[in-house]
């Protein structure tokens, strides 16, 4: 039989035997090589295996940076895994104390186990104290010795914020003598001397450490530089904005719609990252064929795949494409005012019905979407945008009209360490607070210390029997008001995307442009983007699947989805509660139509089911449509 490499259990005290102690042992070469290996590890191709070796005082930030790093790097489609002190001393290490010996024994180990790590194509991220210069040393040359990068961070705090951030209790107990040889108070950190990167926890926040440690890793093509453009905004840089405007005035002109100006102002805020304009054909066809964007210059799986299930199109005349064909830009213009220059356009064939087809699995032309595409042009012109400015409607919401970048900035001012978003279209009643509370509980059981909701309202075309934008913004104001929600942790802010009524197709796009935003965990509800079907009057997408489809779903890497529980008036609690099946009796189903009836008439629905100045909203709108009538 072949010899086969395996790690040696140590049955006795001798931690530091040297590798001439154990005898009879070979090391086997794999088969498998680097380059192989980094094709198939992770979404994007190239071997990329090193270790980040944070290193600092306990209390310095070492764990935090560390899995803030892991998750990063995840979400960008970069394979790795972070290794921290207490974990490893639960398993690997736990017949290790903190003796000198035993403690370089500990980071002896950790060294191999984070080269083999580092070989298998992944970035190893280590947090340990390891205090000791030669130690440190040693796990270098470990990784020299395999031809793996090995990049130092020193995590520098004083040592009086590391105490004052003390949460295990650990300097406490320290002062006062009940810990003995602990680093920092009796026994020395000898600080790194030329380490690859220093991070000033004390000054830096968390983002801009891990910011400070993938520039690094950029520059030693670990992470690819087109890696990490978290947000791609299409506006004109203000320095160019007098040359492109006076470009848009002489350029020949496409007059657009509402909705297309609703897609400009998507496009150009940069929800739909990594697009630099309306879609060409080759980026149409991979989102209506396989639902992703294929990444990189070679549009291969290997060079990372971006999910985006919907196309985000410009669709005009026959008249106009024969008009403007040939021109090497033209700009967009709304209401005679122009917006936007398309750069480089592309035509191509609007294939109607089987775009139709394809996204929502029908081509019912009552869907009041599908209409709409039935009804535009038959040729679809992508290209490059520039956009002159923010859209922006007059209509008294703009202020909520937040883009991905300012509601990042929003997340970092509350200091939010996660951030749940909740997409909706229709009013807020107690149900749905009760999902966004309930996914709150979680989050701090799981040891969040700030998560924040991101109230996120779709203010896009709807169709004419939703409630509109305006009085869901009271209602949802009212809800924040009564404090359903807790204002202190929830932003409200206006989701720009049109609706499409697409089902679990679309339920990807929703998510996928929170998670550009900042957002990291995702509610989704019971039938998400769906509706009846406009003949059959039955659901046109199974309830459940949108959930389903959502947690499956490729490129969402850096979001959590958290799954639908369904919630019903408990008439025992007079209150909205997580349906129990047991307790069948107990629970009324209250429905769209039953609660709109409510509204009309101006009656109240059972107490516990709407905070009481949101549903007073409500019957405002709804008596209003009466009078109109």
């Amino acid at each position: 039989m072949p010899k086969i490499a395996a790690f040696e259990e140590n049955s006795g005290c001798s931690w530091l035997a040297s590798v001439h102690g154990s005898t009879n042992v070979v090391y086997q070469a794999h088969h498998v090589s680097r380059s192989k290996r980094g094709q198939v590890v992770g979404t994007r191709g190239g071997f990329r295996g090193c270790t980040v070796w944070l290193t600092g005082l306990s209390g310095a930030g070492k764990t935090t940076i560390g899995f803030a790093l892991e998750e990063y790097l995840v979400s960008h489609g970069i394979p790795c895994y972070s290794l921290d002190g207490d974990n490893v001393r639960h398993g690997l290490n736990k017949n290790l104390g903190f003796s000198a010996g035993d403690r370089e024994e500990n980071i002896r180990r950790i060294a191999e186990v984070a080269k083999l790590f580092a070989d298998a194509g992944l970035v190893c991220i280590t947090s340990f104290i390891s205090p000791f210069t030669k130690d440190r040393q040693n796990a270098r040359k470990i990784h020299e010795a395999a031809g793996l990068p090995f990049f130092e961070i020193f995590v520098d705090a004083p040592l009086n914020i590391c105490e004052s951030r003390d949460v295990k209790g650990l300097y406490k107990k320290a002062r006062a003598g009940e810990i003995k040889g602990f680093t920092g108070i009796d026994s020395e950190y000898e600080k790194p001397e030329s380490p690859e990167l220093v991070l000033k926890t004390n000054v830096a926040s968390v983002s801009e450490c891990i910011q400070q440690v993938v520039e690094l890793l950029q520059t030693q093509n670990i992470v690819p530089h087109g890696s990490i453009k978290d947000v791609l905004e299409l506006f004109v840089p203000k320095n160019k904005l007098s040359s492109v405007r006076a470009e848009a005035e002489v350029l020949p002109s496409l007059e657009i719609t509402k909705l297309d100006l609703q897609w400009v102002q998507v496009l150009s805020e940069g929800w739909a990252t990594p697009l630099t304009g309306f879609m060409r054909e080759a980026e149409y066809l991979q989102v209506i064929h396989f639902g992703t964007l294929l990444n990189g210059r070679n549009r291969s799986v290997a060079d990372g795949i971006v999910n985006l299930s919907i196309p985000i199109v410009l669709p005009i005349s026959t008249e106009d494409k024969e008009r403007l064909e040939g021109s090497e830009a033209l700009a967009l213009s709304y209401a005679g005012r122009r917006v936007a220059v398309l750069k480089r356009p592309e035509y191509f064939e609007h294939r109607k019905e089987e775009r139709c087809a394809r996204i929502w699995g029908t081509t019912c032309a009552k869907h009041p979407h599908v209409k709409m595409v039935m009804e535009s042009g038959d040729w679809l012109v992508g290209g490059d945008l520039l956009v002159l400015e923010k859209i922006k409607w007059n209509d008294g919401l703009d202020q909520y009209r937040l883009t991905p970048l300012a509601l990042k900035q929003k997340f970092r001012e509350m200091n939010a360490d996660a951030v749940f978003a909740f997409q909706l279209r229709n009013p807020v009643h107690n149900g749905h607070a009760l999902l966004m509370q309930d996914t709150r509980r979680q989050l701090l059981e799981r040891g969040y210390k700030n998560p924040v909701l991101l109230l996120h309202p779709l203010g896009g075309w709807t169709k004419d029997d939703d409630v509109p934008l305006e009085w869901r913004m009271k209602q949802h104001a009212a809800v924040l008001e009564e404090q359903v929600l807790d204002p202190k942790a929830t932003i409200v802010a206006i989701f720009p995307s049109p609706m499409l009524y697409a089902g679990p197709t679309e339920v990807q796009w929703h998510c996928r442009a929170r998670m550009v935003a900042g957002a990291n965990f995702y509610i989704v509800g019971r039938d998400p983007a769906g509706m009846p079907h406009p003949e059959t009057k039955k659901d046109l997408y199974e309830p459940t699947q949108g959930g389903k489809v959502l947690s499956m779903a490729p490129g969402l890497t850096s979001v959590e989805i958290i799954p639908f529980r369904v919630a019903a008036y408990n008439k025992v609690k007079k209150a909205m509660d997580f349906y129990d099946p047991k307790r069948h009796d107990d629970f009324d189903f209250i429905s769209g139509t039953r609660m709109r009836k409510l509204a009309r008439e101006g009656e109240n629905p059972p107490d516990g089911f709407m905070a009481p100045k949101a549903w007073k909203v409500l019957t405002e709108y709804y008596q209003s449509l009466e009078k109109k009538n």
